[in-house]
């Protein structure tokens, strides 16, 4: 009985969170996520929003025009987070996931 519950409240967390690879066609580009910088060319984003909910990010690079893409938590069906909702409804507000990449085309303008 307690491993049945303990599998269930696994599977309840890991349904929780939805993670994705954010690249830039720039290598040098710096990613920010929210407002706050990942990574360079290429960032790994992972959060427990709910579906719906966006995620802003901003590619910028010294001498150039920043880009800006926004991205929601309604992208790829979660079954872990569905069978977690046939127990309880609570689930139910995680079962989207993100696209495991996001890929943004990013060319420099240089700033006026």
């Amino acid at each position: 009985m307690k491993l049945c519950l303990f599998v269930i409240v696994s599977l309840l967390l890991a349904s929780c969170s939805s993670s994705t690879v954010i690249t830039s066609t720039d290598k040098d580009s710096k990613i920010y996520v929210d407002g706050m910088f990942a990574g360079t060319g290429q960032a790994t984003h992972q959060d427990q929003k709910i579906v719906g909910s966006t995620t802003t990010v901003q590619i910028k690079k010294d001498g150039c025009e920043d880009m800006s893409y926004i991205f929601a938590r309604n992208e790829k069906f979660d079954a872990g987070a569905c069978l977690g909702g046939v127990f309880l409804l609570v689930p139910f507000l995680w079962i989207m996931e993100y696209n495991p990449l996001h890929n943004y085309e990013y060319v420099c303008t240089p700033k006026k």
